[in-house]
């Protein structure tokens, strides 16, 4: 890696979760009442085989910080400002973690991830709607 060192990715997403307040499931589900919003990152083909949280904004991984950026012209209505408070949902809770890091790099300070991604949230307990095939 030319000018810098090289780390591993365990080290990347270490560092990562060292800077979020991770939240878990039940934890989340408080603060999406509290007006928090989850974003689901997921691929299609994940939300169609394991389920949907209702209410999450679905947004997936390769546009999260385009549609994130307050100065971005591809931002979305919920990127009001510098504030909002995030919740990134994947699948186990891993590229979550790197994303909420990224949304915080662009100056986004409450992003965080849900820990265990939508698994654990529908090992909760929580409500999950199926999705119809497409």
């Amino acid at each position: 890696m030319a000018g810098g060192q090289a780390r591993s990715i365990d080290a990347v997403l270490e560092a990562a979760r060292r800077r979020l307040s991770r939240l878990d499931p039940l934890q989340a589900m408080d603060a999406i009442r509290a007006g928090a919003i989850l974003v689901d990152t997921r691929y299609e083909a994940q939300r169609r085989s394991q389920g949907t949280v209702p209410g999450a904004l679905i947004v997936e991984r390769n546009e999260l910080e385009w549609r994130f950026d307050p100065r971005s012209d591809a931002r979305l209505p919920e990127a009001s400002g510098y504030d909002v408070h995030l919740i990134v949902m994947c699948a186990e809770g891993y590229s979550s973690s790197l994303a909420a890091a990224s949304l915080q790099d662009l100056g986004l300070r409450n992003a965080t991830d849900l820990a265990g991604g939508f698994l654990a949230w529908a090992a909760a307990g929580l409500p999950v709607q199926p999705t119809r095939p497409g």
